[in-house]
């Protein structure tokens, strides 16, 4: 079975509408959270994860919206927020409420959570994975950091595949994975996008400008 990996859209629509030309076929394609938040088109990538269907956790700028608690944020993510505040229709923030912390799909098989399995909001780095974080699981995947790595382990694998819509590491590319269930693999992806069209669309939405501007780093 394969099973496609995307995690911290961040509203970033160009770079998801990359990600999902450049998705081979998989049976099912799963989110690790942070839908909305930074970037210009939160509505825009909640319609197109719930068209589609894919199980997805809460992310932080996800719960903040829902909370309408961004405001403790610096500068850039809580002007995301306040502009997902704005722009969100009802049906949107709905599907927010409703994201849980943590799925476990596929016969128990694979679980995602957003930050770590005992604290959503925690930043776990590559450096930090270990197969303790693994429970009766098989995959875990894992968001928040916008680092893209995977690690496999005696008794399974543990996975970040990447931000699509701000990646941090130094890569300007949208990230995502591939993991194949039945071979216990994982396979990670980078595509390019149109960075300078999210810029534009940064300042069209009267966003801080280092949003855009800090895509093209990387960081």
């Amino acid at each position: 079975m394969q099973i496609g990996l995307i995690s911290d859209v961040h509203g970033n629509r160009v770079a998801l509408e990359a990600v999902l030309a450049d998705l081979p076929a998989v049976d099912a394609l799963v989110c690790a959270g942070d839908v909305v938040g930074y970037n210009p088109w939160p509505g825009d990538c909640v319609d197109a994860l719930c068209e589609r269907d894919v199980p997805t956790v809460m992310g932080n700028h996800d719960r903040a919206v829902v909370t309408e608690t961004g405001f403790q944020f610096n500068d850039m993510a809580a002007a995301g927020v306040e502009h997902a505040l704005t722009v969100l229709d009802e049906d949107q923030r709905e599907w927010l409420a409703s994201l849980p912390d943590e799925r476990t799909l596929f016969d128990g098989r694979l679980k995602i959570v957003h930050g770590h399995p005992d604290d959503p909001d925690r930043y776990t780095y590559p450096e930090e994975f270990s197969s303790g974080m693994l429970t009766d699981e098989d995959v875990l995947v894992m968001g928040h950091t916008h680092v893209q790595h995977a690690e496999r382990f005696a008794d399974g694998i543990v996975v970040n595949p990447g931000s699509v819509g701000q990646p941090r590491d130094r890569d300007p590319r949208a990230a995502y994975a591939i993991c194949d269930l039945d071979a216990m693999t994982v396979e990670t992806h980078r595509v390019e996008y149109d960075i300078e069209r999210v810029q534009d669309g940064v300042t069209e939405a009267g966003l801080p400008t280092r949003i855009g501007s800090r895509l093209a780093r990387g960081e």
